[in-house]
């Protein structure tokens, strides 16, 4: 049933929004939030991917908190424990997958502050068979060639939280792996540019970011093998 949910992972309650129908054999994603916590725009984001036919996990990682300023978010995210984030992050895939039983794929799609923990859950897990991230990146040649599985990366043109150089880093570091990358970056944007509840936000920028990102979803997580 789409909505919240709690869930006990390491014997503490976390909080989960579920979109679609997971129950129907759909492809999955796990999303996973921008520094701001699980708000509006997540659920929104959710909501239309499980319209583009994904069933969607979208877990709390900061345990109810939402910021609405810089200043708060960048509080909840140097608080926050990244033994216990990598718990929750990987409960989350479990469990999509439990739902979805064998068959379907799954994808790990994070903004931000989520988009690295998107680059390390394939790591982890051998189910998650693609990457999406939001102006977010993980510049480490042993981590990115410890997967394979294609990237989709967006990236804004000015951006002080991930600069043109770190972005080429990352792109190179992911190409020297033998990984499938497509990385885009989007004139006139800056950070946040696909969240709507920020003043950043460019609507022109956002909705081709997502339709970028349901067709690499749906060619990497349906498209027959071989």
């Amino acid at each position: 049933m789409a909505g919240f949910e709690t869930v006990t992972v390491g014997g503490k309650p976390v909080r989960l929004y579920e979109a679609g129908s997971v129950s129907h054999g759909a492809p999955g994603v796990v999303l996973l939030h921008a520094w701001w916590g699980l708000n509006d725009d997540v659920v929104a984001y959710a909501e239309r991917l499980a319209t583009a036919g994904f069933a969607v996990l979208a877990p709390d990682l900061f345990n109810g908190q939402v910021a609405s300023t810089v200043e708060d978010a960048d509080r909840l995210s140097s608080a926050s424990n990244d033994a216990a984030t990598g718990s929750i992050v990987l409960a989350a895939v479990d469990l999509l997958a439990e739902r979805l039983g064998p068959g379907p794929k799954l994808a790990a799609l994070g903004f931000s502050f989520g988009a690295a923990w998107a680059i390390w859950t394939p790591n982890k897990r051998d189910r998650i068979a693609a990457s999406v991230v939001y102006y977010g990146t993980w510049v480490d040649d042993k981590l990115l060639a410890a997967s394979h599985v294609p990237v989709l990366g967006h990236f804004a043109e000015n951006d002080p939280y991930e600069t043109a150089e770190t972005v080429d880093a990352f792109e190179k570091g992911l190409r020297a792996a033998g990984r499938e990358a497509t990385i885009y970056r989007y004139p006139g944007t800056g950070h946040w540019f696909a969240e709507p509840s920020k003043d950043a936000y460019r609507a022109e920028a956002a909705e081709l970011a997502f339709d970028r990102t349901v067709t690499f979803l749906r060619h990497q997580l349906t498209a027959p093998a071989g």
